[in-house]
């Protein structure tokens, strides 16, 4: 008995579809990773000047003044909500883990500092199970072995002992930037809208870092003002684009483009900071990324 050409001409049309919608995943998510790549190498470069405290807080005031036409145009009553304590929750640990990720930049090789970020994803299993109690399966499991034995790697205990201190606040970053990440899930299970969520996260970061930026200002050079407008507008886009990837395209199909910005750190760390990785930031990146991998075939 022959096909029904009209259910061939059907299947033949979703997979495009499903085809094309990881092709512009993957783009949004590779065009993302390389926007906060630049966002890192803006933050390594102001810092010579200026405090971590003071970047932090004009990162959160440019991504705001961006947000806030997106606001207008929504609604006052886009701004309501019920569940206060945990945006408050969200932006004080979110604020938290971004000084601590942008000091790491200022202070060691690009590709390491991006490699301690991409260990975020590890800990939110661990997170999820202590708090929600999620259980995790024996691919989470391996994940979590494979990923910290990166992670080791590019800490690298008993050798140059400042560049490991500067790594495990990295690393203190990943674990509280998870922890956000797992408010996150929380606050959407209350059906509080995505833009709500990023909105009261850039008014609580914003208003939080202003006094810290303050007790530890340094003058800003005239040429600063356009880098830091610019180190806003990439952070902010940057985060849209990748909300974007996943919102049409699945998780385990494009996920794996995110580490992309391990690349990117790399080219730019030899680029313009002549930074070479050593051979036990690549046996880390490489564990980190199966890792990934793992995960993703769960």
């Amino acid at each position: 008995m022959s096909a029904n050409p009209a259910s061939h001409s059907i299947i033949n049309a979703q997979a495009m579809s499903r085809r094309d919608a990881i092709r512009t995943g993957a783009l949004f998510l590779i065009g993302g990773e390389a926007l906060l790549a630049i966002m890192g190498a803006l933050i390594k470069y102001v810092s010579d000047e200026l405090s971590t405290e003071q970047i932090v807080f004009f990162r959160n005031l440019a991504g705001l003044i961006i947000l806030i036409p997106m606001i207008l145009r929504q609604g006052p009553s886009l701004l309501k909500t019920s569940v206060w304590h945990w945006h408050l929750m969200r932006g004080l640990v979110g604020v938290t883990a971004m000084y601590c990720y942008f000091w790491a930049i200022g202070n060691m090789p690009l590709t390491e500092a991006f490699l301690v970020k991409l260990s975020s994803p590890l800990f939110m299993p661990l997170i999820a199970w202590v708090w929600l109690s999620e259980k995790s399966g024996k691919n989470s499991l391996l994940a979590l072995l494979v990923g910290f034995t990166g992670v080791a790697f590019i800490l690298r205990p008993g050798g140059d002992e400042a560049f490991t201190y500067v790594a495990l606040v990295g690393l203190l970053g990943a674990f509280l930037a998870a922890l956000a990440k797992v408010t996150i899930r929380k606050l959407s299970v209350t059906q509080e809208p995505s833009q709500r969520i990023v909105f009261y996260f850039g008014v609580i970061a914003a208003t939080v870092s202003f006094p810290a930026a303050l007790a530890n200002w340094n003058p800003v050079p005239p040429s600063y003002w356009g880098l830091l407008l610019l180190l806003g507008a990439v952070a902010t886009f940057g985060q849209l684009a990748l909300t974007k990837a996943y919102k049409i395209a699945p998780t385990g199909s494009v996920g794996v483009y995110a580490y992309s910005a391990v690349v990117y750190g790399a080219l730019m760390g030899w680029l313009f900071w002549d930074e070479i990785p050593l051979w036990s930031t690549w046996v880390g990146a490489a564990l980190i990324i199966s890792s990934g991998f793992i995960n993703l075939r769960k």
